[in-house]
């Protein structure tokens, strides 16, 4: 059978790969704590299941128009007028079908064949992947822990091509949960505007952060940088499949054409209980869980230390924690099959994130309650004795 060119250069979602070991082998019956996947362990909200069961009971399982429910545009708006002081229109606002449909159709929108892509390295093993479906090119750049796993307007700048048209950059970040600070979001957003390329600015683990300064929306600065959001992280959505993109003013009704051929629309249900995403009882339970999450980390973090994980600093956002295996071995995909298969602990390679000392480190995610936890870093003990 004759398949397209590109298809041979996307590369495996390892964490997937992993998640579905996991599930087989727990259908075998064995333990497995689960630190892979970048999903949180907490069942969706009481009050959004409720409005779920609403819609459906009153048959809302129709088609919706393409960028959304009205209702749910407007709460997302209001949802940026109250935890960011930001007044958007809900015109600008598109619900897509999880974030992985807004993170392709910007690609989409911005690339043609042969342009490039900034994207930092390690980064979303996805994004690549958007990019390579379109002909154009995954440009990577190298990211440290000195400088939080972030691209800076200096990065940029001495890597931009010719090229170039883009920068995508996510804040806190997959795989570090590293945030990009104010001052660092505005001279991004002068060295890319100043090139007359776009920004993307994947914000999907907004509100999972755990330190006393809020995190900073590319919003608060510019209205023409692209932004991804998504109810799957800190709303605690994943199966439900919605997200959201804020985008410039008159792109609205171009991405509206693409929906309507792409997937017509999110889907419907999902739509509703999002609705009730945003209400007080369910933002309660919502920032009861970030303090769990923090409580996690602030475990995880120094327990993996004492093991010999090299770990720069606590992650500010997220639930991930991006650590450095090399005292331990050269090939951290090797090493985390041997962690799930012979020891019963789930975590993700390096390399499933980029290139750039990947094979060096693994990803651990702290979404397991806190015993559980406590399991496997004893399991990881045992391992490397």
């Amino acid at each position: 059978m004759r398949l397209a060119e590109r298809t041979r250069h996307l590369t495996r979602f390892r964490a997937v790969d992993f998640l579905e070991e996991t599930a087989e082998l727990q259908s075998q019956g064995q333990d497995i704590v689960r630190m892979g996947v970048g999903e949180p362990g907490f069942s969706t909200a009481a009050p959004i299941v409720a409005a779920a069961n609403k819609a459906i009971d009153e048959g809302k399982t129709s088609y919706t128009p393409p960028c959304g429910i009205p209702e749910l545009r407007q709460a997302i708006a209001d949802h940026y007028k109250r935890y960011y002081g930001l007044s958007i229109d809900s015109q600008r606002i598109i619900v897509t079908t999880g974030s992985s449909a807004a993170l392709g159709m910007v690609c989409d929108l911005l690339l043609n064949p042969g342009d490039g892509l900034l994207l930092s390295d390690p980064g979303y093993p996805c994004n690549p992947n958007f990019v390579r479906r379109l002909d154009a090119e995954p440009q990577f750049v190298p990211v440290n822990a000195e400088d939080n796993y972030q691209l800076t307007a200096e990065l940029v700048a001495s890597h931009w091509k010719d090229n170039t048209v883009g920068v995508m950059v996510a804040s806190p970040s997959n795989p570090t949960g590293e945030v990009i600070s104010r001052g660092n979001l505005l001279a991004l957003h002068q060295e890319v505007s100043g090139r007359g390329g776009s920004l993307v600015v994947d914000e999907i683990y907004h509100g999972l952060t755990y330190e006393d300064e809020p995190v900073a929306s590319i919003l608060e600065i510019t209205n023409e940088a692209f932004v991804i959001n998504s109810f799957s992280k800190f709303f605690g959505m994943t199966g439900w499949r919605l997200g959201w993109m804020v985008v410039p003013e008159g792109v609205a009704d171009i991405i509206n054409v693409m929906v309507q051929n792409f997937y017509i629309s999110s889907p419907t249900v999902a739509q509703y209980a999002a609705l009730s995403a945003f209400s007080p009882e369910t933002m309660g339970i919502l920032e009861q869980r970030r303090t769990e999450f923090k409580q996690r980390r602030d475990y995880l973090v120094p327990a993996l230390r004492d093991l010999g994980f090299g770990i720069n600093h606590a992650p500010s956002g997220a639930f991930y924690v991006y650590a450095d295996v090399k005292k331990f071995t050269d090939n951290c995909e090797d090493f985390c099959w041997q962690l799930l298969r012979e020891h019963g602990v789930a975590c993700t390679p390096g390399i499933d994130f980029g290139h750039h000392r990947a094979s060096h480190h693994v990803r651990f995610s702290y979404t397991e309650p806190l015993e559980r936890l406590k399991l496997g870093v004893e399991r990881i003990r045992q391992a490397l004795v």
